[in-house]
């Protein structure tokens, strides 16, 4: 009982967290989508160029969360306070790149071959976009070492006011609103930029008065890089960051071969989809406490404690993926209904939806396993891991049986969807393999 308090206290605030961030986009779709198609796709067009910068980001800082686990587990309280500079550089460097291959995305769209507007107002949301990229990523170096100190209610904080901040700054800059500038999608860019300083921002305030983490934070002054100290975090955090690009590119071509199938095809697995993410954001939250856990045990050397954090929370984790499916299964046509009022997309995404009940009940297992080994700073077999079952089982198994096999678009889109659930189903027994392999070897010493 006092291992479920413990990972609940962790999970909620980032289950609160991941929600505001996903509600961010859906105000920016809703907004675009009442203002003009051209500016709906635009926004479209540019969050799916910046997005994979961002989530690369938050998986290479994600190597601080791991190695801070085992130190506060360990007692290395100097340690940890060393990493925080070391992250803020890293995520200086990272920002820095990001904002400029987001500014200068220009060469992406030509090869895209889009209308002349619409080429137009993606560059200028991209554009805007760019300059809140170097908060994102100083963000999430903050976050994740209150992460892995394991204090998230700043986190959710700073998001839930970061996504409240985003509201009211659409509004007025993409309709011309309170005296502002009607910018369409170029307003909706700088709106996201504001809403990345603000919880930059917020977060940095929040972590500097908070007292659980004053013992984890070095004092205010200038500490130079120090190239070691980044490298393990790099050595850590970049197989992360590499499977969340990866994930979103495999995901991004999958919808590419449904878009070959018809517009009904491709209405149905962006409703399908969606609803998937949504579900999975607090799936990923739960799994991430998990990792928390398990990496403070490891750091403590306890194996009572770790076997009781990974049954835990590997229950907890699969419950959440459980009801998920439930919730999939049990109401699909009222769900899609919230989407969309085309018959026959709705018809067609209700058979998809059920299919991402059964996914995400798989997924949910995949995900425990594969943050438990994360907090044993194992993070490269996951990424192989996933790049054999999603690139080398899924995708040619998908597009053979939903392309080749098949002309008829119902068939086709399903057969991607099984596909994903092979693929998904194989990554799951190598992570729980990899798992029991490495629960039975000594524990690390830190």
């Amino acid at each position: 009982m006092a291992e479920s308090r413990a990972l609940l206290a962790l999970a909620w605030p980032m289950v609160i967290a991941q929600l505001a961030q996903i509600g961010t986009g859906v105000v920016d779709t809703m907004m675009a989508g009442h203002y003009s198609g051209t500016d709906l796709a635009a926004i479209a067009i540019g969050y799916n160029i910046w997005l994979p910068l961002y989530l690369f980001f938050i998986g290479v800082s994600l190597g601080a969360t791991y190695i801070i686990a085992q130190h506060v587990g360990g007692g290395r309280t100097e340690q940890v306070r060393d990493i925080l500079p070391q992250s803020l550089w890293l995520a200086l460097a990272l920002g820095l790149t990001g904002g400029p291959l987001c500014y200068y995305a220009e060469p992406l769209l030509d090869l895209l071959d889009l209308g002349a507007a619409t080429h137009s107002s993606s560059l200028a949301y991209l554009r805007a976009v760019a300059f809140g990229l170097p908060a994102a990523a100083l963000f999430e170096a903050l976050r994740c070492h209150t992460q892995g100190v394991g204090v998230m209610r700043p986190f959710a904080i700073a998001s839930v006011l970061a996504f409240l901040v985003n509201i009211p700054l659409n509004y007025a800059l993409m309709y011309g609103h309170w005296g502002a500038p009607e910018l369409g999608a170029e307003g909706c860019g700088w709106a996201t930029a504001i809403s990345m300083w603000t919880s930059a921002l917020v977060l940095g305030s929040l972590i500097t008065r908070s007292e659980r983490l004053q013992p984890y934070l070095p004092p205010l002054r200038f500490a130079s890089p120090s190239l070691p100290a980044i490298a393990e975090i790099i050595r850590v955090g970049l197989p992360m960051g590499l499977t969340l690009f990866m994930e979103v590119a495999f995901f991004s071509v999958i919808a590419l071969f449904i878009a070959t199938l018809g517009d009904i095809a491709m209405g149905a697995h962006q409703v399908a989809f969606n609803m998937w993410d949504v579900v999975y954001m607090p799936l990923v939250s739960f799994g991430s406490a998990l990792a928390i856990r398990v990496g403070h045990a490891i750091g403590a050397r306890d194996r009572a404690a770790l076997r009781l954090a990974i049954g835990c929370g590997t229950a907890m984790t699969v419950m959440v993926g459980l009801l998920g499916m439930t919730l999939l299964l049990s109401s699909p046509a009222t769900l899609v209904s919230l989407y969309t009022s085309d018959p026959d997309i709705a018809a067609f995404a209700v058979i998809l939806v059920r299919i991402a009940g059964i996914f995400i009940a798989i997924d949910s297992a995949q995900v425990a396993a594969s943050y438990c080994l994360r907090a044993f700073k194992d993070t490269r077999f996951a990424f192989f891991a996933l790049f054999l079952a999603y690139w080398l089982i899924t995708l040619p198994l998908g597009y053979w049986r939903g392309i080749l096999s098949t002309d008829n678009a119902l068939e086709g889109t399903v057969a991607f969807w099984q596909s994903m659930i092979a693929g998904i189903t194989v990554t799951s027994v190598l992570v729980f393999v990899r798992l029991y392999r490495t629960l039975r070897r000594p524990l690390p010493t830190g």
